[in-house]
């Protein structure tokens, strides 16, 4: 029997009911203005970024699981899927039949947020991944060409010849424009993930999200959600932060080609890793070794 098994939580029927509402609505509130842009065909480079970036889908998202080791009196197991079980006491996930499906990327994951947690925090990153995934690109070039950048293409990259780049993410990385990728301090691959990722990166802590919803119905609806809300929030300070000029949208610039942006960013930057910890504590938790 595994370590969630053995804290088996029941839950009467008021009870979890509640809990489901709660996320629905808490999630119907992201997901409703993003739907209806999507119906327009509108696009928003800050609130529709984790919907396009991350493969999981609205409906996904939407829908609330209990976690391992939770027993749900009253409930049908086809209203959750196909890894729940009906047993006398209620319904229950198959934690072992899902953690037996799953042991690969379960490791995999767990291995990632250990690394991470163990590193101390690196702040002196300032955002320069966002400028140099438009180094030495004109306007029309950019990835997110519908809004401005608030330099030109040519201070642009002057600002990135002169901070230089620290980004030990590969995932960011690997969007660099060509000219860019050989001004990174690190050159960092897939392989080498474990290995480069650090807990003050925005982009890793923004990622808590995708750890979340993989390792889905394993842990709780609610913690998927939670680091939904923290991506969020840190997509914003990356475009804030970014070269594009998205004052019109509301969103006023972090300012990282001066001191006073740099420090802003980094305070915020801070912040962000110290509420990620926690996520990442309450991850390793929920799937234990």
């Amino acid at each position: 029997m595994t370590a969630a098994l053995a804290r088996t939580t029941l839950l009467d029927a008021g009870t979890w009911r509640e809990r489901r509402r709660a996320h629905e609505d808490r999630v119907d509130a992201w997901l409703t203005p993003h739907l209806a842009r999507r119906h327009r065909g509108e696009k928003h480079p800050v609130e529709d970024f984790l919907f396009t970036y991350y493969s999981h889908r609205p409906a996904q998202l939407r829908r609330w699981h209990p976690g391992a080791g939770v027993v749900l009196r009253d409930a049908d197991p086809a209203e959750f899927g196909r890894d729940y079980r009906a047993g006398a006491a209620g319904v229950t996930l198959d934690t072992d039949g899902v953690r037996a499906r799953r042991a690969e990327s379960i490791t995999w994951i767990r291995a990632l947020l250990t690394a991470t947690a163990d590193r101390p925090a690196q702040l002196g990153c300032f955002g320069m991944h966002e400028w140099a995934m438009v180094y030495r690109q004109t306007q029309e070039e950019v990835r997110h060409n519908a809004w401005p950048l608030r330099l030109t293409p040519e201070r642009t990259a002057e600002v990135v010849e002169e901070r230089g780049v620290r980004c030990s993410h590969f995932d960011a990385y690997r969007f660099f424009t060509a000219p860019a990728r050989p001004l990174n301090l690190l050159t960092p691959t897939r392989e080498s993930q474990h290995a480069h990722e650090q807990p003050g990166c925005l982009h890793a802590n923004m990622d808590l999200y995708k750890w979340a919803y993989k390792l889905s119905p394993l842990v709780p609806g609610e913690l998927v959600a939670d680091a939904f809300a923290l991506a969020r929030e840190i997509r914003t300070l990356d475009m804030r932060a970014s070269p594009y000029d998205l004052a019109d949208l509301g969103y006023p610039p972090v300012r990282v080609e001066t001191p006073e942006g740099r420090a802003e960013y980094a305070t915020a930057q801070r912040g962000f890793a110290e509420r990620a910890a926690g996520l990442r504590a309450r991850l390793l938790e929920a799937v234990p070794a």
